[in-house]
């Protein structure tokens, strides 16, 4: 009860928290502690301080839902101008123009009101009118911040000029205008794109009569409904919950990504059911360049159009498409002899500047619109819902085409005849192919059976698992026909590495050295070379090149292809300027802030995440540790060295094997001790992690000094309310007490000691995601029971007096 209080007074420090009314009139300001609260008490408006800011501002904030509180900020009134103490007030004059301390923030009324009244309703809009009047002369509504609530609209008052749009939080700590916006282009067709300053970073596509297309997919939760609004005096986005018990909330947060919550009563918190982007196709506007189409379901991602070839082919092996494709034969207008092939895309090529024709209902008729006009490129329906009305022409390049399993849309691209000619010819070739071998595979079923037998039979039991010659690799890799890694020349590497010289190297793993190089394209790479000597490493040669090269994540680093020459064996991954993490943590270099340190261990989860569940495979990582986790020029985590992953199989959930391989300090108790791994290994890895980054200390396991045992004083500190004591000195002053202390809690339920109580992957992106979630107490972590035992209690106890940055090639478990 006391710890209730406790809390209930902090609140009303934060966010000014009483009991008030829901109407704001002339001459009675709202004072810094005074609150308005809605009707049915859904939304509260005050002044409140985020996170460790001391600077007070006034938002509205969630006050009371089903099954639970929150606090979580959905607007914002001075994000600019905030105050330094706590003397403000908010004033509706008599005129119906709101103030802060007397100044105006943000537009007001346009006309004069006579008797205004200003009202927090129920769905989180603060409206201005007439106090004998429904019709508002303001409303907070048509000025959001970075959420999107029920009822608001995102997008554009055409008569007024009003473009109301979301702008991300520069930080937790800080609401002003941050680096990231949404907004809807009106330029073409309109559509939702993200921006980050002038650039690009992308898009949802036009809305097409069901959804956005370059969404795969609109999860709606209950009874959630979806609207976009294009006509002549409206174009808009809408989310609608009316008449639901449906709580949701969309968010630009600071790293550019739109979330979508939804509040769930039974467990009283917030559920993230849709991020986007939602795959690396959707990261990077236009990835795949010019008639170029970016598919997550294959390998290599970017490919060019039937009928088109690589810009720069000595560009595409290195995984930078970004120049797209040229047209193998150019369109011969005068002759009208070209005509159209048929692709079904995921997502419409980008539409700022195509053309509608919203009248036009049969296709036939499009296409004869694109032939008549030489700059057309391509045409599609506009609307695939059951009307089926419009038109889209296209009369510049083709961008930003995105395919997936669950592709929508018919878009048809003008080709040449001979283009089409020739990829109808081998479209024949194709299907005679296949016609022959169906009937050769069918005539010799008889022979093959008896063989099958007879080869089952003198199979050796172990087989040797290496690759043996360049020729079989050549077969595994490329030969498969599901992604295609470059083959670079041995003489090219030396060239890029100035002769693997020693100043190029960037570090040492269990398996060889990895140099810096840069080819001559200017291309700046990553060179592993794997260890002569090292039997593991063909292990690892053949994992990486399995798994990486297969796997596709904005948080995973990218392998970009191998070479091989005699008993070199070398894998060349694109660079990381920032190298890897122990170094920030562990180093002499640049020390990271918090908002750093928490943008680092939401990206290692959001990948750890896509390995345990999104992939095409099941991967567990097994070596999870701060130097596998590189970091790009904006500080994005990718996770690296996949030599020791495993797949699993649908239906595993755990395996035990005899061979313990890892890095000590970072690998879960079970599986030291006894050999069984499984996904909740490298949650206990990621916990361990969490604790590293937070705290800026190596979790070591020494019997001879168990204080340097992070997670044994990482868990007293918890039990002695003094959590807090863990974080990094070199972080400073300004960071938020919340966040910290959620990050240690979800560290020590990723480290408790029963693979069953630590959390999924998936719980663990909903926890880091959603600030308001209330969080377990943690158990007792992994290994803390060493450290008050005899040594005698674990065989083999001589194996846990060492440091977590000494890997385990090969150890016999229990």
């Amino acid at each position: 009860m006391a710890q209730l209080v406790t809390g209930l007074v902090f609140l009303s420090v934060i966010f000014g928290y009483s009991n008030a009314a829901d109407t704001l009139s002339p001459n009675q300001p709202l004072r810094d502690g005074q609150t308005l609260v809605s009707a049915k008490e859904t939304f509260a408006l005050g002044f409140f301080s985020p996170g460790r800011s001391k600077n007070r501002y006034v938002g509205i904030w969630y006050n009371k839902l089903p099954g639970g509180q929150t606090t979580t900020v959905v607007w914002v009134a001075n994000r600019s101008s905030p105050l330094s103490g706590t003397n403000g007030s908010l004033e509706l004059n008599g005129n119906g123009t709101l103030t802060i301390n007397s100044m105006i923030f943000l537009p007001m009324p346009s006309v004069t009101l006579d008797n205004p009244v200003a009202q927090l309703l129920d769905d989180g809009n603060f409206v201005i009118r007439e106090a004998n009047s429904c019709e508002f002369a303001w409303q907070s509504f048509d000025y959001p911040t970075d959420t999107l609530l029920s009822g608001m609209k995102l997008g554009w008052d055409l008569r007024t000029g009003l473009n109301r749009n979301l702008t991300s939080w520069r930080s937790k700590d800080d609401p002003s205008p941050g680096s990231y916006h949404a907004s809807i282009d009106l330029t073409g067709i309109p559509q939702i794109n993200i921006w980050s300053g002038s650039n690009k970073k992308r898009r949802t596509g036009p809305w097409t009569g069901v959804k956005f297309s370059n969404l795969e997919e609109m999860p709606r939760p209950y009874s959630l409904r979806f609207g976009f609004v294009n006509n002549k005096d409206e174009v808009y986005y809408m989310f609608n919950t009316t008449g639901t018990k449906l709580v949701c909330r969309g968010l630009l947060d600071q790293s550019g990504m739109m979330k979508n919550f939804a509040w769930i009563e039974s467990t009283g918190m917030w559920n993230l059911y849709l991020n986007y982007p939602m795959n690396e196709c959707q990261e990077y506007y236009s990835k795949c360049g010019p008639y170029g189409v970016c598919d997550v379901d294959v390998w290599p991602m970017c490919r060019c159009l039937k009928g088109f070839k690589p810009k720069s082919p000595h560009e595409w092996p290195l995984m930078d498409a970004s120049s797209g494709c040229d047209r193998l034969t150019m369109l011969d207008c005068k002759s009208n002899s070209n005509g159209f092939m048929t692709i079904t895309l995921a997502a419409l090529p980008e539409t700022s500047n195509a053309i509608v024709y919203a009248n036009i209902s049969q296709l036939n008729e499009c296409r004869d619109r694109c032939l008549k006009n030489c700059s057309c490129t391509a045409y599609a329906t506009a609307n695939i819902s059951k009307a089926g009305l419009g038109c889209v022409i296209w009369v510049t390049e083709l961008l930003d085409m995105q395919m997936s399993s669950h592709a929508l849309q018919d878009v048809f691209v003008r080709l040449a005849a001979t283009d089409l000619a020739s990829i109808s010819n081998k479209s024949s070739k194709k299907n005679r192919t296949k016609s022959m071998v169906l009937i050769i595979v069918f005539s010799m079923v008889a022979l093959i059976i008896p063989l099958i037998y007879f080869y089952l039979w003198g199979k050796k039991k172990m087989i040797q698992k290496a690759f043996v010659s360049h020729n079989q690799f050549e077969k595994d890799t490329r030969g498969n026909g599901e992604f295609e890694l470059a083959q670079l020349q041995w003489s090219t590497l030396m060239v890029a590495t100035h002769n693997f010289a020693t100043t190029n190297i960037l570090g040492k793993g269990g398996f060889g050295l990895v140099y810096k190089g840069k080819l001559a394209e200017g291309h700046e790479i990553a060179v592993k070379r794997l260890s002569r000597n090292s039997t593991q490493g063909i292990d690892e040669f053949e994992n990486e090149v399995t798994f990486i090269a297969k796997l596709q994540h904005r948080n995973l680093v990218r392998l970009l292809g191998y070479c091989i020459k005699g008993d070199e064996k070398i894998l060349v991954y694109e660079y990381m300027p920032n190298g890897s993490l122990d170094g920030f943590l562990f180093g002499k270099g640049d020390h990271l802030d918090l908002q750093t340190r928490f943008h680092i261990i939401e990206g290692i989860a959001r990948g750890l995440l896509y390995l345990h569940q999104d992939s095409r495979l099941r991967i567990i990582h097994r070596d999870l540790k701060a130097s596998n986790i590189l970091l790009d020029i904006e500080m994005n985590p990718k996770i690296s060295d996949f030599g020791l992953a495993r797949n699993f199989g649908d239906c595993e959930t755990m395996i035990k094997t005899r061979k313990v391989v890892g890095t000590y300090g970072y690998m879960a108790p079970e599986y030291t001790l006894d050999g069984v791994f499984s996904m909740k290994s490298d949650v206990f890895s990621f916990g361990v992690l969490i604790l590293e980054i937070i705290s800026g200390q190596r979790n070591r396991i020494l019997l001879s000094n168990p204080q340097l045992y992070l997670l044994g004083k990482a868990w007293r500190l918890w039990n002695e309310g003094k959590a807090l004591d863990l974080l990094d000195p070199l972080i400073g002053n300004t960071f938020s007490v919340t966040q910290v202390m959620r990050c240690i809690n979800i560290g020590l339920l990723c480290v408790q000691e029963k693979p069953e109580d630590r959390p999924s992957m998936s719980l663990v992106v909903v926890m880091l995601s959603n600030d308001d979630a209330p969080l377990p107490e943690p158990k007792e972590p992994g290994f803390k029971a060493i450290f008050s035992t005899k040594h005698d209690a674990i065989s083999n106890q001589n194996d846990l007096h060492t440091f977590n940055d000494i890997t385990l090639t090969e150890q016999i478990g229990r």
